[in-house]
């Protein structure tokens, strides 16, 4: 067993600033019913890592130990993961006119297939580290599968609900990794309430969206790898799909973490929360100038990821997108689908309806004047598309008869 040299410092209510929350005790959400986030000696691990010897490490994002809080090596619980890939679109930038790049950064080849892994792996780590044997939480698809995947193979149990028309694929990789789950008849937020009417019940730790310190530690490393492959500098925006926000506010916590430390300058990307228009809690809150977001009533997207009609973290997503000089955008599904096809067509890259959303709002950021086609900007597909139903390809050729070829050209 190793043990890591831990540079946490505190915990820090993200609304009150209240900092008297210790590291190494169970934690949810702070006295204010609000997250809580991790603070680290930052001057102690500016003395400890050099950057360039953290980023040559293997492992994927456990690589960032020092800006991590798991202890003891035995706690860590690993499926192979790696760096994902950024994928330079030069053919979709040639399509739209556009003179800088566009980068997606394909987070559908993490475990489980989506960027849930990231969160919930360090989430399941720290439920480790902390004693606890069974964790709960709500999803719409690919957090549960993540958080199941992760609890079996590092020995705990987990209870997941998802709405009734979350897509099968994820209902039964989830059963598939081991996660006990429920279809429920509702919402996500729904869901939330049976796992938090639940905890004296049956024992459980909640893990919902931010409802714990440590998703967002997990969530932050998308930030800390990013700026690390684009040689230590960051995208003049980033594009990100935004139910509950936590990477969103993982990344903007990690840009100031690497300031601090000399790894990044003052630069920072303007950050464009992504949302669905039949789930546009942040949009709305945005464009009205409020700091928290009302509960959206009636939600319906088929981006199942970003049906999310309440988020316990709403005024820290908005304080980056206002602080970033970006934006909350909605797209409707329809924009959502015909952004899918135009990236699968144009790149060869199988998008989630969540990631293709982000194509889709950042058209809609360059018509309304908040980017520049000359910016570089980074789009992020959260799941892998293989998850989701693709269109049908009924192409037919009978090998008994003449084949047409002519036809077969302009096909």
């Amino acid at each position: 067993m190793q043990k890591f040299p831990t540079f946490v410092s505190h915990l820090e209510c993200g609304i009150s600033g209240a900092c008297d929350y210790k590291p190494g005790e169970l934690h949810g959400l702070s006295r204010e019913g609000r997250p809580l986030l991790v603070r680290y000696d930052l001057d102690a691990v500016k003395e400890a890592a050099d950057k360039d010897e953290v980023w040559a490490r293997g492992g994927g994002f456990w690589k960032w130990r020092e800006l991590l809080p798991v202890m003891q090596s035995e706690n860590i619980v690993t499926l192979g993961e790696d760096d994902t890939p950024l994928l330079r679109c030069k053919n979709l930038a040639a399509d739209h006119k556009v003179t800088g790049d566009i980068i997606i950064k394909d987070e559908g080849r993490l475990p489980t297939g989506s960027f849930k892994a990231r969160g919930l792996a360090l989430a399941v780590a720290m439920a480790k580290e902390l004693g606890l044997k069974r964790l709960a939480m709500p999803t719409n698809g690919n957090a549960g599968a993540a958080m199941a995947a992760y609890a079996t193979h590092g020995g705990l149990e987990s209870y997941i609900f998802a709405p009734d028309d979350t897509p099968e694929a994820n209902i039964r990789e989830i059963a598939l990794m081991g996660g006990k789950v429920w279809r429920v008849n509702g919402l996500i937020n729904d869901c939330g309430k049976i796992v938090g009417d639940g905890k004296e019940a049956m024992g459980w730790f909640d893990l919902s969206t931010l409802k714990e310190p440590y998703r967002i530690e997990g969530k932050k490393t998308m930030g800390l790898e990013l700026a690390a492959q684009l040689g230590w500098h960051v995208p003049d925006a980033i594009f990100y799909p935004t139910g509950g926000g936590t990477g969103l506010i993982g990344m903007w916590k990690a840009f100031d973490e690497m300031e601090k430390l000399g790894w990044i300058g003052s630069k920072r990307p303007k950050m464009f929360a992504v949302q669905a228009t039949g789930c546009a809690p942040i949009v709305k809150a945005f464009d009205e100038g409020k700091r928290h977001a009302e509960l959206w009533q009636d939600a319906h997207t088929f981006a199942a990821g970003i049906r999310v009609p309440v988020a316990v973290g709403d005024f820290l997503i908005l304080d980056a997108v206002r602080q970033s000089g970006g934006a909350a955008i909605a797209v409707g599904d329809d924009q959502i689908e015909a952004a899918r096809f135009e990236i699968g067509a144009r790149e060869g890259v199988l998008v989630c309806p969540e990631g293709a959303a982000t194509f889709a709002a950042y058209q809609q950021a360059i018509k309304d004047g908040h980017t520049d086609r000359s910016d570089t900007v980074m789009l992020f597909n959260c799941g892998n598309g293989l998850k989701y139903s693709m269109p049908e390809a009924n192409n037919f050729l009978d090998r008994h008869k003449p084949i047409n070829y002519d036809l077969m050209k302009r096909a």
